[in-house]
């Protein structure tokens, strides 16, 4: 495999950056393809089963020839971390403009919702997934599911990043092409804050968690081999505190 500092790579970025040689694009787009299927697989994870990987893919490509035109190699930043931007905001982009959450998806969500305040009505309390299920007469796996997905949906809704900025929030940043008025704007940063607020209410596991998936983008083994747990009880505790924010979000 050919490493980044390769002679050849070297080879292959001047002819792209000096010829606008094609073979060298092709070459520089196939060598970095792994990024691509880097973060289509992360992404993947917070959405339904039936969503096309390959249609992410895609998005994830346009992602990719985007950071390879703009770019620039004076620059002090690896093009990993560059492409790595370009690549996921494609992607995030691509899911907004085709309003990926069905609409049997956003019915069940509500549903998840009503009768999460019937329970917490009746028992004075936050009710848990297996309480919430037991209501609804499906598996406990399927609340926190739907529960993730729908998070993820109102993440991307409101973690926007202003025009010209880099920033990233706790969800996946995309660029902002479309000015909004300040009243809108200041909504916005009302729920960040807000939701920022509600991961530092998390347990000290909780929010290691979700900083280590989120921001510095570990697997859940990885994440585990940190934390000395098992990859099934990462998962349990992501999928808690994922719960938890997705009510801060509906109080929002």
């Amino acid at each position: 495999m050919k490493t980044n500092n390769s002679p050849l790579m070297k080879k292959l970025w001047k002819n792209w950056m000096d010829k606008e040689d094609n073979n060298a694009a092709n070459e520089l787009i196939q060598h970095y393809m792994y990024l691509v299927s880097f973060h289509v697989e992360r992404i993947a994870t917070h959405l339904p089963n039936k969503i096309n990987k390959d249609d992410l893919k895609s998005f994830g490509l346009m992602g990719l020839y985007d950071a390879l035109n703009k770019f620039e190699t004076k620059r002090n930043l690896k093009f990993d971390t560059y492409a790595s931007f370009r690549i996921r905001g494609a992607i995030i982009d691509g899911l907004r403009k085709e309003d990926w959450l069905p609409r049997s998806l956003r019915e069940k969500t509500k549903k998840i919702e009503n009768a999460s305040e019937k329970l917490e009505q009746k028992y004075q309390r936050e009710p848990t997934s297996e309480e919430i299920a037991k209501q609804l007469g499906i598996t406990s796996q399927e609340v926190e599911k739907l529960i993730n997905a729908s998070l993820f949906a109102n993440v991307l809704s409101i973690d926007e990043t202003p025009k010209g900025s880099t920033a990233e929030g706790i969800g996946y940043s995309i660029p902002d092409n479309i000015s909004v008025s300040p009243d809108e704007r200041l909504v916005k940063n009302e729920k960040i804050k807000e939701l920022i607020a509600g991961v530092k209410e998390l347990n000290k596991n909780e929010q290691m968690i979700i900083s280590l998936f989120y921001h510095d983008e570990l697997t859940f083994t990885e994440i585990g081999q940190v934390l000395g747990l098992t990859t099934s009880r990462i998962s349990q505790i992501h999928k808690k505190a994922i719960f938890k924010l997705r009510k801060i979000l509906k109080e929002i």
